[in-house]
């Protein structure tokens, strides 16, 4: 529907058969979007047009408005959209309008870094619990947050009412710990873990394998060496 309706138009709950249509990249978008709302709402920008969005990310108009649509009506025909508003409601709908409770499980040099991520609790992710093994680092000060011990990993989420859990650990005890995570409730792990892990139906995970990046990008300098 693009920039026709109204500004207040509530924002549609999908149907089952609905959210199998929205992509991957489509629910990336929206992360974008909303990032880049903010930045124009710092800013003191009141309206944006499709086209302005688009024109910001690389995108194209349609494309704008096809993301948008799936969720329902948003902005004025020949105003665009209100700025406050869409990133509100893009914000309901990627779930950043509540704080989430986060746990990182693993205090190496990747799960360190998470650790202390500024950005985190700016979006809305509280990091709650940090877990490992190693006896030298459970009970310190990391950055703030007390090391737990990972043998009391599956009583401490659930006493915490963790949502999403990071795992920052080598491939060989992932699975395992995935096995304690899930028993425990958490329907949501971003992993670090080099390796595939197996989880229900109803537990999401999204896999970060930093190696699989950079081959991406010495494919495309192997391919494309004159761009």
């Amino acid at each position: 529907m693009g920039e026709s309706g109204q500004q207040s138009a509530s924002i549609e709950r999908l149907k089952p058969q609905d959210k199998r249509r929205i992509s991957d990249s489509t629910i990336h978008r929206l992360s974008l979007y909303h990032r880049l709302l903010g930045e124009l709402e710092s800013d003191g920008t009141k309206t944006v047009s499709s086209k302005q969005l688009a024109e910001l990310q690389r995108l194209t108009p349609a494309q704008v408005r096809k993301d948008l649509s799936f969720f329902g009506a948003f902005g004025t025909r020949g105003l665009g959209y209100s700025v406050s508003d869409l990133r509100k409601k893009i914000a309901e709908i990627i779930g950043l309008d509540r704080r989430w409770n986060v746990a990182v499980i693993g205090v190496g040099n990747i799960g360190s870094a998470l650790i202390g991520f500024k950005e985190f609790p700016n979006r809305g992710f509280d990091v709650k619990l940090v877990f490992d093994n190693d006896q030298r680092k459970i009970g310190s000060n990391h950055k703030g947050m007390r090391v737990s011990d990972i043998r009391n990993l599956k009583e401490d989420l659930k006493a915490n009412q963790i949502d999403l859990v990071i795992l920052a650990v080598p491939s060989s005890p992932a699975q395992k710990i995935v096995d304690e995570v899930v028993a425990a409730g958490v329907k949501a792990i971003l992993s670090f873990a080099p390796t595939h892990i197996d989880v229900p139906p109803d537990v999401y995970v999204r896999s970060e394998d930093m190696s699989m990046e950079l081959e991406y990008l010495t494919y495309a300098l192997v391919n494309n060496p004159g761009k």
